[in-house]
C-alpha cells in the first residue's frame, strides 16, 4: 500500500512537471530556469534536483511516462499475436488511453503541444532520441521474452523494434507539422503509416 510520505513524494514530482510544462509552453525552453520551474510550485533547487537530473527530463517526463505505459501494454498483449501486430495494437491503444497517465498531471492539449517543443529544440531532441534507443533495448527484450527468444542470439526482437520505431519517429515528424494537431490526428496517422510497412518492404513501388 502506498504509504502518506510516497503520495505526498508522487504529487511534489508532478507538480514540478506541470510546473515545467506550462513554463516550456509560456516562456519557451531555453528561457526557463530550474529555479522558476522551483519557484512555481513554492520549493528549493534541491528539491527539483531530487526529482530530476535537470530541465530536459522535466522536459521529457510526460513523454517517459507514456513510453512506460506503452512498454506494460506490449508485455500484457495476448501472448498469441505476432510481435509487430502486439506492438501495433499497444500504441493503438495507448493513444485511446493516453487521458489516464497524462492528465493527472496536465491536459493533453499540453502533452501534444510539448512534442513541437522537443522537435524544435536540438538539446531536447538529442535526448528523446537517446531514451528513444534505452527504450527499443528494452522493448527487444520483452518481444523476446514473449517468443520465447534469446534477444542476443536472434536479431529479429531487435529488428522488429527497429522497423516499429523508424515508423513511429517518422510519425511524430510529420504529426507535428501538420494543422491537424490532435490526438485523432496521430492515431490516424500511426495507423496509417503502420498499415505501410508490409508493403513498403515487401512489395513492388511500381505501378502495374
Amino acid at each position: 500500500m502506498e504509504t502518506l510520505r510516497e503520495r505526498k513524494k508522487q504529487r511534489t514530482r508532478e507538480a514540478l512537471l506541470r510546473a515545467a510544462v506550462e513554463l516550456f509552453l509560456s516562456r519557451g525552453y531555453e528561457h526557463t530556469t530550474v529555479d522558476a520551474i522551483a519557484e512555481a510550485v513554492d520549493v528549493s533547487q534541491r528539491t527539483f534536483f531530487r526529482y530530476f537530473a535537470g530541465k530536459d527530463e522535466a522536459a521529457l517526463g510526460l513523454v517517459e511516462l507514456t513510453v512506460d505505459r506503452f512498454v506494460r501494454a506490449v508485455r500484457e498483449r495476448p501472448p498469441h499475436e505476432p510481435p509487430m501486430e502486439a506492438l501495433r495494437q499497444a500504441v493503438l491503444d495507448g493513444w485511446y488511453s493516453i487521458n489516464e497517465v497524462v492528465e493527472s498531471v496536465v491536459p493533453v492539449e499540453l502533452y501534444l503541444r510539448m512534442y513541437r517543443v522537443i522537435e524544435s529544440t536540438p538539446v531536447l531532441l538529442a535526448a528523446h532520441l537517446r531514451r528513444s534507443a534505452e527504450a527499443e533495448e528494452v522493448l527487444a527484450r520483452v518481444i523476446a521474452q514473449r517468443e520465447g527468444l534469446d534477444v542476443d542470439a536472434d536479431p529479429r526482437p531487435r529488428l522488429a523494434v527497429a522497423v516499429f520505431s523508424g515508423v513511429m519517429r517518422v510519425t511524430e515528424r510529420q504529426w507535428v507539422t501538420r494543422e491537424e494537431f490532435s490526438l485523432e490526428g496521430i492515431h490516424a496517422l500511426t495507423a496509417q503509416y503502420l498499415d505501410q510497412v508490409g508493403p513498403a518492404l515487401l512489395g513492388s513501388w511500381r505501378e502495374a
